[in-house]
């Protein structure tokens, strides 16, 4: 049945009259984004936009396969150029590449640490959920300032959510990559904060888009937590991401919070229950990871 809500000319004058053909000799598609001109990156970017959840596919299927287009399509001389830009501006950028102090903690670690630490806290994560804090870089050696970067900040992600008090669910993880985006974008040059955020803006942007098509509870979530996110990351003292969490794994966690700014911190559990918005019955197939 059509609907009523039909387009019409009028408006289709109005915002696209501008429009203008060019021509190319080209025999296949051709772009002044090189990101459009990739036939795989526009497959999986319409596919996990617009599809729904389902138990046959992850929420956290082809990241690996857009992560890997996205870095193959870098200026990786203008990356690493402007990461020594910002090392020269930033004392505790440089310091965090230079330390190289890779938060690989183990169990044997952190068995010991005190109640309310960040290591009885890692400790009980790596225990009980039998997840490990290494997800994704795992073959990466570090070599250099930009295999530290990959390496860390993939080891780096269970450990925000337990500062952040964001949890690992559907609000949580909207919430903590919208702290991250806005950190990042307040305290390096914008074209490397847009670098540091490039798989962040495309996980935001296909959850938005999912929410906004098939789940409307759940947009109304995610529009609450892109806004506490917003809010907690801005505030803190320096993005996440350059924390040397090594220094502190016999901290209380309370004190961590309070030494980098992290507020306000929300209610425990808040929103431990809302991946049930978006798991289509099928929560055994559903991660909170977007």
């Amino acid at each position: 049945m059509a609907t009523e809500a039909q387009v019409g000319a009028g408006e289709r004058e109005y915002f696209n009259g501008a429009i203008r053909k060019v021509e190319t000799d080209s025999s296949i598609l051709v772009s002044s984004s090189k990101y459009l001109n990739s036939p795989e990156l526009r497959a999986l970017i319409a596919q996990e936009m617009l599809r729904r959840n389902g138990a046959d596919l992850p929420n956290t299927a082809y990241i690996p396969e857009v992560v890997q287009i996205l870095q193959n399509l870098e200026d990786m001389p203008r990356i690493m150029q402007l990461f020594e830009e910002e090392k020269a501006r930033l004392p505790d950028f440089k310091a965090w590449l230079e330390g190289r102090n890779l938060a690989n903690f183990t169990i044997e670690q952190v068995k010991d640490c005190k109640p309310g630490t960040l290591g009885a806290l890692l400790h009980k994560f790596m225990v009980e959920s039998g997840y490990e804090l290494d997800i994704f870089y795992r073959e990466v050696q570090v070599v250099n300032d930009f295999t530290f970067y990959l390496r860390q900040t993939a080891l780096t992600h269970d450990i925000e959510h337990m500062i952040t008090g964001f949890g690992p669910n559907h609000g949580g993880e909207v919430a903590l990559l919208n702290a991250n985006l806005h950190a990042r974008s307040l305290y390096f040059h914008p074209e490397l904060a847009a670098f540091f955020n490039r798989v962040q803006t495309y996980l935001k942007a296909k959850t938005i888009m999912k929410d906004g098509l098939h789940y409307p509870e759940a947009m109304v979530l995610n529009l609450e937590a892109e806004y506490r996110g917003a809010v907690q990351g801005r505030n803190w003292k320096v993005p996440l991401m350059v924390v040397d969490w090594r220094k502190y794994v016999d901290w209380q966690v309370e004190d961590i919070r309070k030494e980098l700014n992290i507020t306000p911190v929300i209610d425990d559990g808040i929103w431990d229950d809302t991946n049930k918005l978006v798991d289509e019955g099928h929560p055994e197939y559903l991660e909170a990871a977007e």
